[in-house]
């Protein structure tokens, strides 16, 4: 949303902040503009980390002297607005060739795992902004990605040689989470066309990573940013719900329950009167044949600010996985419909010997739902610990077949396969912003 009307007033280390005049069409009269590349440099200086592993010790030590600053309840901290955290960021593949080769897939398309790194990236700097007091060269919070809500593609193919744009801001706070949506646009053809929408769910912890921290409130300025604060009112509500109702917590609802039962049935081998002989239908697979398994040794590399590995990392790797067992199944090329739930549980440490594990629990027509599990192996007591968890929904040009449940276990995670595919498909129907944001031309944009 930024025009030739804007002004630069001020310049530092890849970063830009502009305001804009009264009469400009953005619907924010400040924002802060930046190149994606140095948003990780720029978090690295919010919160004093070291740029070089080896002294990544002493930078977790001097943070600790950082908890003084800490509000001890929210009352203390002053309330901001939805314009203090509002960001935009550019990928120039088009104007910058040399980027192209780290996004470039062998599709002639932009590699989706860079886009989730980014925006990881992205939410945690917009929440930062909308924390950071001026009076402290660093902030002393951690603010970590808790889960992604939900990512919605608006467009199939994202090109590999035209400029992409990022846009968002906070759009709700607890006390000590955030909620930051994102925007996604590509400039293609004279205009700027939506790729994606994104909500993440952040959390605020002191400088050692400890404990929960107080974030500044949210002040609403606006009929419609009191909606979009709604809105996070009801996603907050919904995950609520969904965690209440899990299969892992709850039985399956009567439906479901008939649901499965008749799977059962449609395999029975009718020639047999035992409940142990089945038999496949046809066009169907069975779940144990649709799975795929990866293994990621955790380098010092792959670090975030607090030297845990990239939560960004880690879903680059999910995806890429879910996509290879989607395409494998279906023998074609999966395109991505929406990214849902994934939850971080735990941190994964560097030098984890991370084990990801995707199956394929759910189809219906031509999409596949995908579920990737991660873990962390200790290799010294071979315990192992859950990370994430990732839903992906993929969907093909032709019809694929059924995948079916041979096991109590596999039925759960058929159904709450079918729950994720379900919501999507609702959330497909009912696409609606719930940010901020105007759409503009390529030559409007800064």
């Amino acid at each position: 949303c930024l025009s030739t009307r804007a002004y630069i007033c001020r310049w530092g280390r890849g970063l830009v902040t502009v305001r804009l005049r009264t009469n400009s069409s953005c619907p924010f009269d400040s924002i802060l503009f930046l190149l994606i590349f140095p948003v990780r440099n720029r978090l690295r200086e919010i919160v004093g980390a070291s740029t070089n592993w080896k002294d990544h010790q002493q930078a977790l030590a001097e943070r600790t002297s950082l908890s003084q600053y800490l509000a001890q309840s929210q009352d203390e901290l002053p309330a901001k607005t939805m314009k203090d955290s509002a960001v935009e960021a550019h990928l120039p593949l088009g104007s910058q060739p040399a980027l192209r080769e780290k996004y470039l897939n062998y599709h002639n398309s932009v590699r989706f795992g860079r886009i989730l790194e980014d925006l990881d990236s992205l939410a945690v700097l917009i929440c930062y902004s909308h924390t950071w007091n001026k009076e402290l060269k660093r902030s002393p919070l951690s603010i970590v990605t808790a889960l992604v809500d939900k990512i919605d593609m608006r467009k199939n193919i994202i090109y590999p040689d035209c400029d992409i744009k990022f846009t968002g801001h906070v759009t709700w706070v607890g006390k000590t989470s955030i909620e930051a949506k994102m925007h996604v646009s590509q400039c293609h053809d004279g205009a700027y066309t939506d790729v994606l929408d994104a909500t993440f769910v952040m959390v605020a912890r002191d400088p050692e990573n400890k404990r929960a921290a107080f974030i500044n409130p949210l002040k609403l300025e606006s009929p419609e940013e009191k909606a979009i604060f709604q809105q996070g009112e009801i996603n907050k509500t919904r995950r609520v719900e969904l965690s209440t109702a899990s299969l892992l917590k709850v039985a399956p609802a009567a439906e479901e329950r008939t649901l499965i039962h008749n799977l059962f049935l449609n395999t029975l081998d009718t020639r047999t009167v035992s409940f142990r002989s089945r038999i496949l239908s046809p066009n169907s697979v069975w779940m144990e044949d649709a799975k795929m398994k990866g293994l990621e040794i955790c380098h010092p590399q792959e670090r975030n600010i607090f030297n845990r590995i990239f939560g960004g990392f880690l879903m680059r790797k999910a995806y890429e996985l879910g996509w290879a067992n989607a395409c494998a199944f279906a023998g074609c090329r999966p395109t991505l419909v929406a990214v849902d739930d994934i939850i971080f549980r735990k941190p994964v440490e560097i030098g984890s010997l991370l084990l990801l594990s995707s199956q394929v629990c759910y189809t219906e027509g031509m999409h596949i739902q995908v579920r990737v599990h991660t873990e962390v192996l200790d290799p010294l007591t071979r315990q192992h610990s859950t990370t994430n968890v990732f839903h992906f929904t993929f969907c093909v040009e032709k019809d694929i077949p059924a995948v079916v449940p041979q096991s109590y276990g596999e039925s759960m995670l058929y159904l709450d396969g079918k729950r994720h595919f379900d919501e999507t498909m609702r959330s497909q129907a009912s696409a609606g912003r719930a940010y901020i944001t105007k759409p503009v031309s390529c030559s409007e944009s800064g």
